[in-house]
């Protein structure tokens, strides 16, 4: 006769469930950690080999290839050339041992060595550890120029520079304000809705299908509070698309969406919103609330000669829901910086 299985809500088995996984973690982080420092040792020797007589290409035609085989031969899969190009890659890349970071894995650095700016680098290396960031995440924030368009939603009124300038040479921690977490454009190519039919109910629906890219599109520390949060005032009764919290800045974000051009109405009713929530929902040990309207084209007048101009809470920026290529993200955040400065008559053609 077959013995009974135990619940699987038994407390001895979810205790003894819960250690077998903290080992299993353990474990996996331990190889993983051995692994990464195994690779730069390995690129480390290659690299100090090539210096001592042996030329770049005759290691990619000959020596690789030849060192390939033979590992192979003896310790299996992993040795290809490719992964010892990226191996040599590695260690050149991060020549300082103790700048590797074991909390990564081996396929993060494989991605972090194809960013040519150090600083950039060192960034990503950075909020991938912070933000626990898988693999593809990382590689997505990478493919969307996250780095590059958080520093031109920085861009203050005193100096901007090229995006890309400035991505060379600001590398600082960023500052615990609103405007520093938020950015332009947003990029929602997860949701896989068509563009020409969108209906702002379908958009707010696919966010929150897709929460949890979502928030990796926010950015750092946003939890999400409620979808359609109302607010009941004297006149009747109000709703918010979506609120969030973000614990960094210790402050609700609550998110408009439009399916249209920026208008002086979207801002007179976010300012509305942001006002009412400031005095019924904010609770006393909150920072001030901020509002972000989400559109599908930013307007340069309106942000010119409306509240979105001085304020500290209210912000809007673009989404678009297909992924450009690079070079289109790139022209986009070049034509934003100049509509900047042509406003503060600085552009030079």
């Amino acid at each position: 006769m077959t013995k009974p299985l135990i619940p699987q809500s038994n407390v001895l088995l979810d205790s003894i469930r819960d250690v077998l996984n903290r080992s299993h973690k353990h474990v996996a982080q331990a190889v993983n950690s051995t692994m990464v420092q195994t690779y730069w040792r390995i690129g480390h020797l290659i690299v100090e080999d090539e210096q001592q007589g042996q030329s770049r290409a005759e290691y990619g035609k000959g020596t690789l290839k030849a060192l390939s085989l033979s590992l192979t031969k003896e310790f299996g899969k992993g040795f290809d050339v490719r992964n010892l190009r990226n191996m040599r890659s590695f260690y050149q890349t991060f020549p300082i041992r103790n700048a590797v970071r074991t909390e990564l894995s081996w396929t993060h650095y494989r991605i972090l060595i194809r960013i040519e700016n150090n600083k950039a680098r060192q960034w990503y290396m950075q909020e991938s550890i912070e933000q626990s960031w898988s693999a593809r995440a990382l590689e997505r924030q990478i493919g969307t120029l996250y780095y590059e368009r958080l520093l031109a939603s920085q861009a203050d009124n005193k100096a901007i520079k090229p995006v890309l300038n400035e991505a060379k040479q600001h590398t600082d921690a960023l500052a615990v304000s609103a405007k520093n977490y938020l950015r332009d454009p947003y990029i929602f190519d997860f949701l896989g809705l068509p563009t020409d039919s969108l209906q702002e109910n379908e958009l707010e629906q696919g966010l929150i299908d897709n929460l949890k890219k979502f928030l990796l599109e926010l950015g750092k520390g946003f939890a999400f509070v409620e979808r359609q949060q109302r607010i009941t005032t004297d006149d009747g009764d109000y709703y918010i698309d979506l609120v969030f919290y973000n614990f960094h800045l210790k402050c609700f974000l609550l998110i408009d969406l439009k399916m249209h051009k920026l208008t002086h109405q979207d801002v007179g009713q976010m300012d509305m919103y942001v006002r009412m929530y400031e005095e019924k929902k904010r609770r006393s040990d909150d920072n001030p609330t901020i509002g972000l309207i989400l559109c599908t084209e930013n307007n340069k007048t309106v942000a010119k000669y409306s509240v979105l101009n001085e304020s500290e809470q209210l912000f809007a920026s673009k989404y678009i829901t297909e992924l450009p290529t690079e070079e289109e993200l790139r022209q986009q955040l070049e034509k934003d910086r100049r509509l900047i400065l042509e406003q503060q008559g600085k552009y030079e053609y």
